[in-house]
């Protein structure tokens, strides 16, 4: 998502109270729910080729992941029952932009250990990735166990139940998730877009805004809350936020994307489109 503004777009906070910009906001909260992402993401930093330690992976430039895919999809082939460089390989996928392979290698896996819970857990998040949610809904229900909840596959589930448009059961997950790791900013990101697609800005915009002054807060996060901002009709406040992360150039193509949204009838197509572009 990207754009430009100033002061006078202010004109975009009246008619977030009903209509068709109330419904077109919804629906950009919902692809930023699972794909709210811009392609200068990826800090340069030395890489251990084949690793499958995410802060690892998580410092690579794109050109050093297609190069550790290549490494991990060697290691995978050698040992495919090998479910850590199993998970490890369909997340750099992931990041990618490879996503329908991600799913298919997790697949494959979860069939030969069908109760693994990692394996489950990046399985369910790579179906939502693809836009399969009530198939992820059910793969990360058997991710792990009532008496050993785990907050990452709670913060999952509410994103799932997000977009299956049951907002008061994915409330309940980020609740619970938060319940085991307090102020979190994942979950409180995800929680505040939850809260953003049932038009509730002002109260999505204080969870984006504790979450985004985390210190583990990533880019991610801070765009969440600029598109939360961005809604609410305060853009320059929105630009400056994006302006942490992104170019001028991007800065002004993101706030654009908003306000195009917000503007579109009839826009689940639109939105698509942003979400297979992002």
């Amino acid at each position: 998502m990207k754009t430009d503004m100033s002061a006078r777009e202010n004109r975009f906070m009246a008619p977030f109270g009903s209509g068709t910009a109330c419904r077109s906001a919804a629906r950009l909260c919902a692809v930023a729910l699972i794909a709210f992402t811009t392609a200068a993401c990826f800090n340069r930093s030395p890489t251990t080729t084949g690793s499958i330690d995410p802060q690892v992976t998580a410092q690579m430039s794109q050109s050093d992941l297609r190069g550790h895919a290549d490494a991990l999809a060697e290691r995978h082939a050698r040992d495919p029952d090998n479910v850590r460089v199993t998970v490890a390989y369909a997340n750099v996928l992931r990041r990618l932009g490879q996503r329908a392979q991600a799913v298919a290698v997790l697949q494959s896996a979860s069939i030969r250990t069908p109760d693994n819970m990692e394996l489950l857990g990046a399985y369910g998040r790579a179906l939502a990735d693809v836009g399969r949610f009530e198939e992820a809904d059910s793969v990360l229900a058997r991710a792990h166990r009532p008496e050993r909840p785990d907050w990452r596959v709670l913060s999952a589930q509410g994103t799932v139940a997000d977009q299956l448009g049951d907002h008061e059961r994915a409330r309940g997950y980020y609740q619970a998730a938060l319940r085991i790791e307090p102020d979190e900013p994942s979950i409180l990101s995800n929680y505040g877009l939850s809260l953003a697609l049932g038009n509730e800005l002002p109260r999505a915009e204080s969870k984006l805004r504790r979450a985004a002054a985390h210190p583990r807060a990533d880019q991610r996060v801070r765009q969440n809350l600029a598109l939360v901002l961005g809604l609410s009709g305060k853009f320059d406040e929105a630009e400056k936020v994006l302006a942490q992360d992104l170019s001028r150039q991007e800065v002004a193509e993101s706030l654009e994307s908003i306000r195009a949204m917000m503007s579109e009838r009839n826009s689940w197509a639109a939105i698509r489109d942003a979400d297979a572009d992002s």
